[in-house]
């Protein structure tokens, strides 16, 4: 640890750099940006430069707005309807589930009730739950209501987020002081204007960092919507384009295969939107993670 402290030379204060760390770096900085180098690049290829030139270099003959607007018409534009549903799924189950977690977290640190324990070790647990094991037991429990194949079989699961009611219960208990709480309730104002006028301004960064991890969740789903949907219409642009990819596989030498560019540049349009979200929502949820790792 002492290798990578500021040392004071001559009142210079200056840092060793650290190789092995530098490299990992590195390392990891490529790991998570050369497939998004490649997909940008194999966005501009035709079918044929798909597979006869390098994968992280353009070809001689770039047709990335012929792509995409290939990928936007086709069929009648699909993918616009399969993107529209994806913000319409994310947006409502992000909004849905912060709000949720932002309430129950809240209860959780500043209140004490039988059973409070007990509940939030539940919460724990559900944590270590993976999603893909509750996806047939919700498909029968909305076939039994009648909900399958409508959107609400996709936002309504969304909502519940352990992992941000977790977050958003450590994140109230510094962020929501007892005093400021007990001086509402000293001028008369009801637990539930203390939490929407008070406690909510106050949980705002937390509340981001819920619903962009939420929204990136929901957007990147694709099992759910794969066994709740079989409307085409209905679809979001993960099974959407795992369509068009699997047409473009069975169709080999055929015309199908036509579609393997759409799907490259579909995955590029459909990564944009949650790149826009990132860089807007990134100060919020950078200074909600940082709240309360400085003891005060």
């Amino acid at each position: 640890m002492s290798s990578c402290s500021p040392r004071t030379a001559g009142g210079v204060v200056t840092r060793r750099r650290s190789t092995p760390l530098t490299i990992a770096m590195l390392a990891a900085l490529a790991y998570f940006l050369l497939p998004l180098l490649w997909l940008v690049v194999a966005s501009t290829k035709s079918t044929q430069d798909l597979f006869t030139t390098f994968g992280l270099w353009f070809s001689r003959a770039p047709q990335l707005l012929t792509n995409a607007q290939d990928t936007l018409t086709h069929n009648g534009g699909v993918f616009v309807q399969w993107l529209v549903n994806t913000v319409l799924y994310a947006v409502v189950s992000a909004v849905g589930a912060a709000l949720l977690a932002a309430a129950a977290g809240y209860g959780f640190a500043k209140y004490r009730f039988r059973g409070h324990g007990a509940a939030f070790n539940l919460v724990i647990g559900a944590v270590m739950v993976p999603a893909t094991a509750l996806a047939i037991p919700t498909y029968l429990l909305f076939a039994e209501v009648g909900l399958v194949n409508t959107p609400w079989a996709i936002i309504l699961p969304s909502l519940i987020n352990p992992f941000g009611l977790y977050l958003m219960r450590i994140y109230a208990q510094d962020a929501v002081p007892d005093s400021l709480i007990e001086a509402a309730r000293i001028d008369g104002a009801s637990e539930g204007r203390i939490f929407l006028q008070i406690a909510l301004k106050l949980l705002g960064p937390g509340l981001v960092t819920v619903l962009l991890f939420t929204l990136v969740a929901t957007w990147n789903n694709y099992f759910l919507p794969l066994i709740m949907l079989n409307d085409p219409g209905l679809y979001p642009v993960t099974v959407g384009l795992a369509s068009w990819a699997a047409q473009a596989q069975n169709g080999g030498a055929g015309a199908s295969s036509e579609m393997m560019p759409l799907v490259v540049t579909g995955s590029l349009l459909s990564v944009i939107p949650l790149v826009v979200a990132f860089l807007l929502l990134q100060r919020y949820w950078q200074s909600g993670l940082a709240t309360g790792a400085v003891k005060q």
